[in-house]
């Protein structure tokens, strides 16, 4: 299964076998493509945000205030931690 379209989950989701797993059930999500713009993107939080749907993170900053108010806060709480760890 390595490189293949996963189905039937939340997303439609790029993923892998995991090898660290005995079981042949067991996979890994890599990625997914952003619902907005189509984009390739990681799972990691510094790539992309899963909200019901999948965004990138461009998109995301472009329609923040199109999401809840407890997203904007975290997506502002993260952004803050950031600029305090780099400084």
């Amino acid at each position: 299964m390595v490189g293949k379209w996963l189905k039937g989950l939340l997303e439609e989701c790029f993923g892998i076998k995991d090898p660290f797993s005995p079981e042949r059930e067991k996979f890994l999500i890599l990625g997914s493509k952003c619902s907005l713009c189509s984009k390739t993107v990681c799972v990691g939080t510094d790539c992309s945000l899963f909200y019901t749907k999948r965004f990138c993170l461009p998109c995301v900053r472009e329609h923040l205030d199109q999401f809840p108010e407890q997203v904007q806060n975290e997506l502002l709480r993260k952004k803050s931690v950031q600029k305090s760890t780099s400084s």
